[in-house]
């Protein structure tokens, strides 16, 4: 599989390719099995994008718990194994891979108050699924969804967005669960009630209120599956 392969691949499964980083003298990448040096290939979605494939996926409709993790776990193996790499979740740790931090080097991104990174196209509304770790000698490709920012040029260039807003997405929290930080606690008590089930079908009420990104927004089922898989995760450990 070419790089370009590689690429209408993951834009068949709504991912797509969200920059490719040098190792750096902080970065502790697994080796390679050919023992190659290795570039890593950052793997996401923006907007709604994956939410097609993967809704229509086994995974979705098996009744088994984190079906998205489960299904990002099947497309980055795929990927890892055909083009002689590894693949590295955001989950499952330890290890616990540093995906914000990769994430920044790799994009113009900035810390937004809900913690989330937010980007100067798609707002709050984009996501990190996996990264593959590939031989160097695969060649990085110039994407027009991938922005080819080199990692030493990222430094100074975050969207000032947040610095600018009066924190419409905290004050969007019915239950201030952002106004110090995050408050699990508050939060998922509210999910609890009648009036949580705006929260809980519709989608978290504070990254909504973000002007950013508007074109980007997550489909309302989409939005309410974040939502519900948040809810179902929480709801059960705080019992």
């Amino acid at each position: 599989m070419s790089a370009n392969e590689l690429l209408s691949d993951l834009h068949r499964h709504g991912l797509v390719l969200r920059g490719v980083l040098r190792p750096g003298a902080d970065d502790h990448w697994p080796a390679l099995p050919s023992g190659e040096p290795a570039r890593l290939w950052l793997v996401g979605a923006v907007g709604s994008s994956l939410w097609a494939p993967f809704s229509t996926s086994p995974e979705f409709h098996d009744g088994q718990g984190d079906p998205l993790d489960r299904w990002s776990r099947r497309m980055g193996e795929h990927w890892a194994q055909r083009l002689g790499g590894l693949a590295l979740f955001p989950f499952g740790g330890p290890p616990h891979w540093p995906f914000q931090r990769w994430a920044d080097r790799a994009e113009p991104l900035t810390p937004s108050p809900l913690g989330l990174r937010l980007h100067p196209q798609h707002g709050l509304w984009h996501a990190y699924r996996f990264a593959l770790l590939l031989p160097e000698r695969i060649a990085a490709p110039e994407a027009p969804d991938m922005p080819a920012v080199p990692a030493e040029k990222v430094a100074g260039k975050a969207s000032a967005a947040c610095a600018t807003c009066p924190s419409l997405c905290v004050k969007a929290c019915p239950v201030g669960a952002h106004d110090n930080g995050f408050d699990l606690l508050r939060c998922v008590a509210h999910l609890r009630t009648q009036e949580g089930q705006t929260c809980l079908q519709q989608g978290c009420q504070a990254r909504a209120a973000c002007p950013e990104g508007t074109g980007s927004r997550y489909l309302p089922d989409h939005a309410a599956f974040h939502m519900q898989a948040f809810a179902a995760r929480y709801l059960r450990e705080t019992d």
